[in-house]
């Protein structure tokens, strides 16, 4: 698993763009984390699946209810990744209101989670391999905080506790 003091592993994440913007097409875009990530303070919080109960009823929501306290602390942006495609991403970005306060990435592969060494086998329960739930703060693509939840958990990687390490 992936440690505090190293950098994010290279690896492409997706995303579902609702707006054309220079450089961006509408729909489905491709990012190196080691490009987004440069020159930023990001909070990264990371599930296993979009439209699960605890994703939808309490982790995403708390990042969009303190995302101007976030903001205050001087993060520039925050993202959620998921084991899921771009337009199930898109999807449920748009479900839950996020706006821009938050980016919702597709690791449909699970390239970017194995590499993190997080991620989540669900197989047995019909769901595959899947992220572990956790939150992080990275700065210029450095860790310099990881929570990663205990199974079944959902303590750590909040938004409330991650305002608390900002």
């Amino acid at each position: 698993m992936i440690s505090v003091g190293q950098k994010l592993p290279s690896a492409t994440l997706y995303e579902f763009l609702n707006e054309e913007t220079e450089g961006c097409a509408l729909g489905p875009n491709a990012f190196e984390v080691e490009k987004l990530a440069a020159g930023k303070k990001i909070v990264i919080f990371a599930l296993p699946g979009a439209f699960t109960p605890t994703c939808s009823a309490k982790h995403v929501p708390g990042y969009v209810e303190h995302y101007d306290e976030i903001k205050a602390k001087g993060v520039d942006e925050i993202w959620c990744i998921s084991v899921n495609d771009p337009f199930v991403m898109g999807a449920w970005g748009r479900d839950q209101k996020v706006g821009k306060k938050i980016r919702m990435l597709g690791d449909g592969s699970c390239e970017f989670t194995k590499k993190m060494g997080l991620e989540l086998d669900l197989v047995a329960r019909g769901l595959g391999v899947r992220s572990d739930r956790y939150a992080m703060i990275v700065e210029d693509g450095v860790i310099k905080t990881l929570d990663r939840e205990a199974p079944g958990k959902f303590e750590v990687s909040d938004a409330a506790s991650i305002l608390k390490k900002l």
